[in-house]
């Protein structure tokens, strides 16, 4: 299927500026609508329908950054899951035109458009939510590793800056699934992970609980033995 054209991307939000979204650089974060998962400590559940916001939506967003041309260093398409959208590859190349680095936010749900997309993009940040085999504990969906894998593979064979993503919560991946997931990782070639701590919203709440669940330091040395060079966010 052809792209669309870069002003039919929905736009579900947008920050006209981020210190934390990509590390060591100032960047605005446009959220692409939508995602067919449904994550149980998902933090924008609302981004999740795909919804078709109104067309004028990317026309704001490339004011606000015509607006900041050389105050910041890049833009982040994130989400939802932007790789679902046929219109992100023009959007990117729109963005570059105007100067700036493009960075990419990715569950890895569709690996051909992630291969469109790695030459355009000047960093990747993949969640791997989990090992492989048990991705459906997260997302709801059987197999929703498969994809992943694939994605994972295409990132480290790119030579791109990236991160790697684990968001922690004990009643979602068990210790023995993150040992498996951190010594496949290793296996896969990997050096950079990040080890994401729950932070409850208000959605997330009744079923995984209230304030903050960062895992113990024992978990996070014996991971760190694998000789991954792993961070804890």
């Amino acid at each position: 299927m052809p792209p669309a054209p870069a002003d039919a991307l929905d736009v579900g939000g947008f920050v006209p500026m981020s210190t934390v979204d990509w590390p060591d650089r100032l960047a605005a974060v446009v959220f692409v609508q939508g995602c067919p998962w449904r994550c149980h400590y998902c933090h924008n559940p609302g981004l999740q329908p795909r919804c078709a916001h109104p067309a004028h939506g990317w026309a704001r967003v490339l004011e606000t950054l015509q607006a900041r041309q050389g105050l910041l260093d890049g833009v982040v398409f994130s989400g939802g899951e932007p790789t679902l959208d046929r219109a992100l590859i023009p959007a990117i190349r729109q963005v570059r035109v105007m100067g700036f680095e493009v960075g990419l936010h990715t569950a890895g749900l569709y690996p051909e458009r992630l291969a469109e997309c790695l030459p355009l993009v000047d960093w990747v940040a993949l969640d791997v939510k989990t090992d492989f085999d048990d991705y459906k504990a997260i997302t709801a969906v059987p197999r929703s590793g498969d994809p992943v894998r694939a994605c994972l593979d295409l990132v480290l064979a790119s030579g791109k800056p990236h991160e790697l993503r684990t968001t922690w919560h004990p009643d979602l991946i068990s210790d023995t699934m993150l040992m498996r997931l951190a010594r496949r990782l290793k296996a896969a070639g990997a050096r950079r992970w990040v080890l994401q701590s729950y932070r409850a919203t208000p959605s997330t709440e009744a079923s995984l609980g209230t304030g903050v669940r960062t895992p113990p330091d024992e978990l996070v040395d014996r991971l760190r033995r694998t000789g991954l060079d792993l961070m804890v966010r």
